[in-house]
């Protein structure tokens, strides 16, 4: 069953939207999330999902292996879940990235990073890092390796790509992003002219959320906002993010910085997606077409230079 866009921008708003705003504490977003996860994400047929560790022996991370069954295409994508850090496990996200490997021949694998409050600012990007190296380790070229992520799970992508040059590691072959957030300063302009419309974040609560990851750092650091970090010789980069989003100067303003930088980018603003739409693959016919998109990108090795997708009013 396929959802008009407008009738599922009504029921964020009405349901999802105040339950976020009203949650009184990260188990109960976790809880909700992965409920709603279960019922509402469509996972392809012939999927094989395994459970694996990355990282050190001492402090390894528990993370979803997500493959369609004719995935056969060498690399792999390193994709980090949304939540605003507080919240999302891979399971909430494995049948969008279940899709992307049957659209694209590639496997995933999602990290479960720490989060807060049990684990703040900089236990998520340590983990990241900690991935990352793991997959190197283990044997996977690097230009094989596509780095992705979705909200907060996006500005981690960011993060890692951001460490990785500062560290000189070998880089990925690309990064993708939904919705992705890089400015914890909460002082886009968007923010403010997307309040209403948007169909899924509380306005209201974003700065509390960026508070409680920081944990008293800066929230210029670029490790926390990759807005303002220096991705000078990074891959290509490929964004998706809606035009009523109040994330989307998050995903605007990177693409202006990370032009300037000289690094390929690739951004598309679909018209009235809600945050994140992706995930509703085989239930939006916009999700679908993003999905189409990315994988496009993907395969030619090159940004699509396609038109918008149109999206339902």
């Amino acid at each position: 069953m396929k959802y008009p866009l407008w009738l599922l921008n009504g029921y964020l708003r009405a349901v999802e939207r105040p339950a976020l705003a009203r949650a009184k504490s990260p188990e109960v977003a976790r809880n909700r999330f992965l409920r709603s996860a279960r019922l509402n994400f469509v996972m392809p047929p012939r999927m094989i999902l395994s459970e694996r560790s990355l990282g050190p022996k001492d402090q390894p991370i528990r993370s979803l292996w997500v493959q369609h069954s004719d995935a056969a295409k060498p690399g792999l994508i390193l994709y980090f879940h949304g939540g605003g850090y507080f919240f999302g496990q891979p399971e909430t996200h494995a049948a969008m990235l279940a899709r992307i490997s049957q659209l694209t021949g590639l496997p995933a694998i999602l990290p479960d990073y720490r989060k807060a409050p049990e684990h703040p600012f900089p236990a998520a990007p340590e983990d990241a890092l900690a991935a990352y190296r793991a997959l190197l380790d283990l044997g996977y070229a690097p230009d094989q390796i596509v780095l992705g992520g979705d909200s907060a799970g996006g500005g981690l992508a960011l993060s890692l790509l951001q460490e990785i040059l500062k560290s000189d590691l070998p880089k990925p072959g690309g990064v993708f992003l939904f919705s992705p957030w890089t400015d914890l300063t909460i002082s886009a302009q968007s923010h403010h002219s997307n309040a209403r419309a948007e169909a899924v974040l509380p306005p209201e609560r974003m700065a509390e959320t960026a508070a409680g990851f920081l944990n008293g750092a800066d929230p210029k650091t670029p490790a926390a906002s990759p807005l303002y970090a220096d991705f000078t010789g990074a891959p290509r980069i490929f964004i998706q993010v809606g035009s009523k989003e109040i994330l989307l100067d998050d995903s605007t303003d990177l693409a202006d910085r990370l032009k300037a930088q000289g690094v390929a980018v690739d951004i598309e603003v679909f018209e009235n997606t809600p945050h994140v739409w992706q995930i509703f693959q085989s239930r939006l016919k916009e999700a679908d077409q993003a999905l189409l998109a990315l994988a496009d990108w993907l395969a030619k090795g090159t940004p699509p230079g396609r038109a918008k997708p149109e999206a339902s009013r």
